[in-house]
């Protein structure tokens, strides 16, 4: 009854070694115990010493052997092997433990993902895949299970980003009496089927999104704004200061034709009209004699005369008044208004006002 009671745990590591551990100072205090096995059945059993121990306080607490078949004999004894302390007969087959599953492969196809891995060389029937997975925003891992070497899921956002991780699991208690399951592979981290170092990469990520469409926000804010204001100014400008009309839309033949040359605009103006109109005879200036008094007094008085002559007037009514009357006006200062300009005549110059 005492040699039943001595706890083990019992691993067969993927059925390729075997470890088997005790609790040394519970079980045997203050004495370093022995190991030996065997694999063969029958009478004659050959046991063999432990390869390689497992110390706690430099007492042995385990065996570490590789495993040779499915049949397992285990003894435990004192120090010197005079005296079994603890014997056991097992299937090794039914204390697996599977190795990490290898080359594991995601597939995504929009919401679903399927996630496989290669068969291991025996016991796929005993296994089943297991996948597990969070985003950033759960706190516990989603879990899911089918057989090997695939398993799929369906549901994912696009716009999260999720943690992967795998395993691999012997069935119980059809294939094992004791719920073994392979360590998990690394964890992986994917957003829309894209692998990312980590989650906190998509959170940079949306951050700097997050930055680049606010700065572009206000630089169309600003251009907006200073639209608005140059038209208001705009508009200030020409109600404080009104446009002066550019001379060259109005006498457009004179800065065309002639390059600005007054000079010559107005001599063949003058010729082009005289000659579409009725042929004119310039009258003779007569200077009315004035007495010698009235020239005095008037000398002081009056200014020299200037008159606004409409030529374009005089010629059209083909009016000998109006042309006398140019005639009899001194010529030092005279003024003639053509299309709203005035133009200021004083001798051979020409001045436009």
């Amino acid at each position: 009854a005492w040699k039943d009671a001595i706890n083990t745990t019992i691993i067969n590591f993927n059925n390729e070694k075997m470890q088997i551990t005790w609790a040394a100072n519970e079980l045997f205090p203050d004495e370093n115990v022995s190991f030996s096995y065997t694999f063969d059945e029958g009478k004659y059993k050959v046991w063999k010493p432990c390869p390689t121990y497992l110390l706690d306080q430099d007492y042995n607490s385990g065996c570490l052997f590789k495993t040779e078949g499915p049949s397992l004999a285990i003894s435990i004894r004192n120090s010197n092997g005079s005296e079994e302390l603890f014997s056991k007969r097992l299937k090794s087959d039914f204390y697996i433990k599977p190795n990490q599953p290898e080359n594991v492969t995601f597939f995504w196809k929009e919401d679903t993902v399927t996630v496989s891995c290669n068969k291991p060389e025996r016991g796929v029937k005993c296994l089943r895949l297991e996948l597990q997975y969070k985003s950033k925003f759960d706190k516990d891992w989603q879990s899911r299970t089918s057989k090997c070497c695939s398993v799929g899921e369906q549901g994912f956002d696009p716009r999260k980003c999720y943690s992967f991780r795998v395993r691999l699991k012997r069935l119980v208690p059809y294939c094992n009496v004791v719920n073994y399951s392979s360590d998990w592979e690394a964890e992986t981290f994917w957003m829309n089927g894209t692998l990312l170092d980590s989650c906190d990469d998509d959170i940079k990520s949306q951050s700097n999104t997050v930055i680049v469409l606010s700065c572009l926000l206000a630089a169309f804010l600003m251009i907006f704004i200073l639209l608005i204001l140059l038209c208001k100014w705009q508009r200030l400008q020409k109600s404080v200061m009104p446009a002066i009309p550019d001379p060259k839309y109005v006498f457009a033949d004179l800065f065309n034709d002639h390059n600005g040359n007054f000079q010559e605009w107005i001599d063949k103006t003058d010729h082009a009209m005289v000659q579409t109109k009725l042929e004119y005879e310039e009258p003779e200036c007569i200077m009315e004699a004035k007495s010698q008094q009235e020239d005095e007094k008037n000398s002081d008085k009056q200014r020299p005369q200037e008159k606004i002559l409409s030529f374009s007037r005089a010629v059209e009514n083909n009016d000998p008044k109006a042309a006398q009357v140019a005639c009899q006006m001194p010529t030092s200062n005279t003024i003639a208004s053509f299309a709203g300009f005035q133009i200021l005549m004083n001798d051979d110059m020409y001045v436009m006002l």
